[in-house]
């Protein structure tokens, strides 16, 4: 044994690569291996030699190992310094252009309808996206019978069986956070709510779930001239034009009383659209003076407090601007339609510095 343990161990020192150590390793403790073959002389052996030989035999075999994986790993380190040695890399040199990350459109407009709202003294309130019905429908005056409330229009969260909670929803528009903060700061008030809502819908120009931006204000004497003028700023601000028409529709809402419909002058020349000029009109956004039961389910006094209301799609509001032919694309995480309408992280919308820069 003796003569085995100094034949390996010096052949495992003197081995050049982890090939040839592979290769002594099998010849030596290998099923094979001259061990093994020694091993499998205990069985001829008396008990008093095999006392003797076997505890003699498995410490060979250990001390064999041991020297294996040293030799292994003494290998690798000399393989991983010569690696570094040939391969080096001069940290001063330019690193590789990266395509750069892009802001959705969807975020970039949220931004702009922000900062040109802020402008006007609007701040922005928030409201989770799973609402009960009472805050989503009941508040805002929609009745029960409503089409607005039917399994096949609205998105309800299941109800275990003896769940006697509220029924939870998806919410169908930002304007359950209009309820919560007229709850929350009372009267007077002006904010704008942006967000994701969701409708059971989907097509070119629909989809389950998209994004409005809905507008309070609450005084003592505001009035429709008040909205006219706020919608009117913000068309020109956000389509960057001096000038806009606006025509306002008599339209039926359950939450806001008179309610308008409001449409934009433009013209779809060469088929793109220039807003402010031309015989076209194109609707935009509804809005009206909000109906008195909605300010009593926020909790202050239709009695001394009136104001108006409004909401749009951000999404559409989106495609008109940019000219993004389908909704869908929004959600379609295409890499190369985002490096095409996607914006610099840098380019914060301002109204002194350029919207879209």
């Amino acid at each position: 044994m003796d003569d085995l343990k100094a034949k390996y161990l010096t052949q495992i020192a003197d081995a050049g690569d982890e090939s040839a150590l592979e290769a002594i390793r099998l010849a030596a403790v290998g099923k094979k291996g001259e061990v093994a073959l020694k091993m499998r002389e205990l069985g001829r052996m008396t008990p008093e030699e095999r006392q003797v030989a076997g505890p003699a035999l498995n410490a060979l075999k250990d001390e064999i190992n041991s020297a294996l994986a040293a030799k292994k790993a003494a290998l690798a380190d000399a393989a991983l310094d010569e690696r570094l040695r040939s391969e080096w890399l001069d940290v001063t040199l330019p690193t590789r252009h990266r395509p750069a990350g892009t802001i959705h459109p969807i975020s970039q407009v949220s931004e702009e309808v922000t900062a040109i709202f802020a402008e006007m003294g609007f701040s922005v309130a928030e409201g989770p996206r799973i609402d009960t019905d009472w805050y989503n429908f009941d508040a805002l005056n929609i009745p029960g019978h409503h089409p607005a409330r039917a399994e096949m229009d609205t998105f309800y969260m299941h109800r275990a069986e003896g769940d006697n909670r509220p029924p939870h929803v998806l919410r169908t528009h930002t304007s359950p956070v209009q309820i919560r903060s007229m709850e929350k700061t009372g009267a007077p008030t002006r904010i704008i709510c942006p967000g994701g809502v969701y409708r059971a819908d989907y097509d070119q120009t629909h989809t389950p779930m998209f994004h409005q931006v809905e507008g309070l204000a609450i005084d003592k004497d505001i009035s429709m001239a008040n909205l006219k003028w706020v919608l009117e700023e913000f068309v020109k601000s956000y389509f960057e034009v001096d000038g806009v028409d606006l025509r306002f529709r008599a339209s039926h809402f359950p939450f806001t009383e008179p309610s308008a419909e409001v449409d934009i002058r433009c013209s779809w020349e060469g088929g793109t659209l220039k807003v402010g000029e031309g015989d076209d009109w194109l609707e935009i956004l509804g809005s009206g003076m909000v109906h008195p039961k909605v300010l009593q389910a926020g909790g202050i006094d239709p009695e001394e407090w009136q104001g108006f209301a409004f909401g749009m799609g951000i999404d559409r509001i989106a495609m008109l601007k940019y000219g993004v032919p389908d909704l869908r694309a929004f959600f379609d995480s295409d890499l190369r339609w985002l490096r095409h309408y996607g914006f610099a992280a840098l380019d914060v919308p301002t109204l002194h510095g350029g919207l879209s820069r």
